[in-house]
């Protein structure tokens, strides 16, 4: 079973300060890499009022410099708009500080015409752009000269190799699927028909002769929250889920096609009925995992909505004293893996204070 965390840092006026959610997610990523967990997801978006995160690989810079193993999965990564060039040579940096093989990305075409009017994109030819950024970075990891735009350019540095980052291509509409059999290394989608999309990639693929990859461990609930006093966290995590999920719903409706995992709610009681959102007790959170089973993934988004960081740790180190070993004694986990440092342990601590 996978461990994961995931941060859009959205940073809403009924939350946490910005400053306050970007230092406990450097540090909560330095914890989790300590206790095994294999990834954490960091999404991108632009122009939002709420300081939705703008700068993903600046953040995983940070947490690759604080962590040993875990893997920094930009999901999505807004591509279209990046230069290629320079997108080519950040990844490659990133790929580098982390010690190399510990950089993913999923690659998405955005949907928020705001965006690509901040940016100068046309968004008409996100597609197409999408297409030279893939080209872009398979020749620019090579270390070779190579045409760009009518010019011989050279990237510099590379990754560490042998084999470049992963590319997964990401999406929610039934095109995102053929367009990741053709382009990318796997495929990430998005929304609520993952499984109709997958069937449809894998179709895609068999179509052009290409070999299927193996699926993404399955991801778990949108957010999980382990607390000893389920009806006193409710009260507390309810404004932020309530915010997340009401905001992405609206911004979803921006795609004019595809689907989403999020639902606009009214009420407290609506947001409960949430398959996406999920409050357990440790001994609740043990048999959801086991229900599970240990080809899936449990992620954690401990900052959403700006949650204040020590309700975050509170779910997380719960989950890791109660939970964790649990797990690992039903085999869903090796036992092998590392344990928080005492400098890990005292880190945190002083974050909460």
């Amino acid at each position: 079973m996978r461990l994961s965390l995931r941060y859009d840092m959205r940073a809403p006026s009924i939350g946490a300060p910005a400053v306050d959610l970007y230092r406990a997610a450097v540090e909560q990523a330095g914890w989790a890499d300590s206790l095994g967990f294999e990834t954490v997801y960091i999404a991108e978006h632009h122009g939002a009022e709420d300081g939705y995160c703008a700068s993903p690989m600046i953040l995983g810079a940070a947490m690759l410099g604080r962590t040993e193993r875990i893997h920094v999965h930009f999901s999505a990564l807004v591509a279209v708009l990046h230069h290629p060039l320079r997108l080519a040579e950040d990844l490659a940096t990133l790929d580098l500080v982390g010690g190399g093989g510990r950089v993913e990305m999923t690659m998405g075409i955005g949907y928020r015409p705001d965006e690509f009017e901040m940016f100068d994109v046309p968004m008409k030819r996100r597609v197409r752009i999408l297409e030279e950024i893939v080209e872009v970075l398979d020749k620019a990891w090579t270390g070779e000269q190579f045409e760009f735009r009518g010019k011989t350019v050279r990237v510099r540095p590379m990754p560490v190799g042998p084999s470049r980052p992963p590319i997964y291509i990401g999406g929610s509409a039934d095109a995102s699927a053929a367009r990741a059999a053709r382009l990318g290394d796997n495929y990430m989608p998005a929304g609520s028909e993952k499984h109709r999309l997958y069937e449809l990639y894998d179709a895609e693929r068999t179509r052009l002769g290409l070999p299927i990859p193996p699926r993404p461990a399955p991801a778990g609930p949108l957010f999980l929250h382990v607390t000893d006093d389920p009806d006193r966290d409710w009260e507390l995590l309810a404004p932020h889920l309530m915010y997340t999920t009401n905001m992405n719903a609206q911004w979803a409706k921006e795609r004019g096609v595809g689907t989403t995992g999020y639902t606009h709610v009214e009420t407290v009681d609506d947001l409960k009925k949430q398959p996406q959102f999920v409050v357990l007790t440790p001994q609740q959170c043990v048999e959801f995992a086991r229900e599970r089973g240990d080809k899936s993934e449990l992620m954690f988004q401990p900052l959403m909505g700006g949650l204040p960081p020590e309700i975050g740790w509170r779910s997380l180190e719960l989950f890791a004293s109660e939970v964790l070993p649990e797990i690992e004694c039903l085999g869903l986990r090796d036992s092998g893996a590392p344990r928080p440092s005492t400098t890990s342990a005292q880190s945190a601590e002083t974050i909460r204070k």
